[in-house]
């Protein structure tokens, strides 16, 4: 299969790619045309991508990618830090939902000038829940949005199953809950976890400002991530969304206890309001089960795998 990912340079898309790759897949690399590819092509495996132009802001750069002899599109390119997305709104719907509307009119344009048919997986967000109730959220769920970043997102799956009904466009919307593994930045919460802690091992500190330990969440390691999505894209069923979930949720706090006596930080946590969120999400764990009984998927990284790995990451 020659699979086009856009957003392949950032941290999910690496690892989609290598998983890509190491499947026997081609792949055909989008990233936006701004300065040099230096981290991906320094990795041998993901030098053996094509690696392509897109600016999702930009119909004619979407165009000519859609217009790539392609199976399959993994759509990543995102903007995807929730603060970012909360500062820049008009950004984020810019890119997350008219994005996908133009990615989407691309594709079904050149699919009905009999030019392919490719299956399109929109990856989105689990955010787009909201709070509800303090269950495991399933795909049937209302979407209740409380942030601009999931909002964008929320209406990305709203574009993307309209296209589906109304051109033949085979999409498939895959609903991420939080992941996290080696090379994600520190603006995300655990690999910032271990940066303080290391720090404060290092300074011999006792204690580590954080933000709001008491939400529950469904973390997975991204290279689980990376296998649900080369299995959505050669076994998803057209116009169904499916949950990208461990189905355990574990609270934030616990995960801070866990990395500090990995990293060996004997260190207090102190709440910071400048580092909590204004609308956390309490509790926000998924069914994976539609995702299991459709391709047979489950997660093969343990929490404390994903939790060394963070700390080793940070480490080096």
């Amino acid at each position: 299969m020659r699979v086009l990912v856009t957003g392949a340079d950032g941290f999910v898309g690496r690892h989609v790619v290598r998983r890509l790759l190491a499947g026997g897949h081609e792949v055909i690399g989008a990233r936006r045309p701004v300065g040099e590819l230096a981290g991906p092509l320094s990795d041998s495996t993901l030098s053996r991508a094509r690696w392509v132009p897109l600016e999702l802001r930009d119909f004619a750069s979407v165009a000519e990618a859609a217009a790539l002899d392609c199976d399959a599109v993994i759509h990543l390119a995102a903007v995807s830090s929730t603060a970012e997305a909360a500062q820049e709104p008009e950004e984020a719907w810019s890119v997350n939902a008219v994005g996908v509307v133009r990615l989407l009119r691309a594709l079904a344009e050149r699919r009905a000038a009999g030019r392919g048919d490719p299956i399109v997986l929109l990856v989105s967000s689990a955010e787009v829940y909201g709070a509800g109730e303090r269950r495991s959220r399933r795909e049937s769920d209302p979407l209740a949005p409380l942030t601009p970043y999931a909002a964008s997102k929320a209406a990305a799956e709203v574009a993307g199953l309209e296209a589906w009904r109304r051109t033949g466009l085979r999409v498939v919307i895959a609903r991420p809950f939080q992941h996290t593994g080696p090379g994600q930045t520190t603006r995300f919460v655990l690999p910032a976890f271990a940066e303080r802690l290391r720090g404060a091992r290092a300074s011999g500190a006792t204690t580590v400002a954080t933000g709001n330990l008491t939400p529950v969440r469904d973390f997975l390691d991204v290279r689980d991530v990376a296998a649900a999505y080369q299995l959505l894209l050669e076994r998803g069923v057209a116009g169904e969304t499916y949950n990208v979930a461990r189905g355990d949720g574990v609270p934030l706090a616990e995960l801070f206890a866990r990395l500090a006596r990995i990293i060996g930080a004997e260190v207090q946590a102190v709440a910071d309001p400048a580092l909590a969120r204004r609308t956390d999400i309490p509790h926000l764990v998924g069914d994976p089960a539609r995702l299991r009984q459709t391709t047979g998927w489950a997660p093969v990284y343990s929490l404390d795998d994903m939790l060394r790995d963070i700390a080793d990451a940070e480490a080096h």
